[in-house]
């Protein structure tokens, strides 16, 4: 079963290179990366919506939206960067090289939140195996960068 994650996430990794090819080319036609982050996030609400709409979920609980922590809320603003920096940086970088120092990133923050099991994450000790696995991602983005 986790092959089957594993490869739904490969598919997510896709599509974010795919965005952030979409949105640096975006970018390029509007001369802004503020405009394309903000058609892309219009899209991104557009479908959000449909899908609302086509799928009528039951609403939360009040108290349930209401005794979220605080940081359960930072999705959205923190989405809107990521689109924000696929429109900005991959052009200066390159696609891959941006994914490459984007998979770096989300890894070293990774293993932050899973060593003291931040935001509801079970704990998951640093290694010095998961440790080089970051190290060699960051080889990656110079290699893919610079070779």
């Amino acid at each position: 079963m986790d092959l089957v994650w594993i490869l739904a996430a490969v598919g997510a990794g896709a599509c974010f290179a795919l965005q952030a090819s979409a949105n640096a080319s975006l970018r390029a036609h509007l001369a802004s990366p503020l405009w394309a982050a903000f058609f892309s996030i219009c899209g991104t609400i557009i479908s959000a919506v449909t899908v609302m709409l086509l799928l009528r979920p039951a609403p939360p609980a009040v108290e349930a939206a209401r005794g979220a922590p605080w940081w359960n809320w930072i999705g959205g603003p923190l989405g809107a960067l990521i689109v924000l920096s696929g429109a900005t940086i991959s052009p200066r970088l390159g696609a891959a090289a941006f994914i490459a120092a984007v998979v770096g990133g989300q890894l070293a923050c990774s293993l932050f939140l899973d060593h003291f099991g931040l935001m509801d994450l079970p704990r998951q000790a640093v290694t010095p195996g998961r440790i080089l696995g970051v190290l060699l991602v960051f080889a990656g983005v110079v290699l893919v960068k610079y070779h």
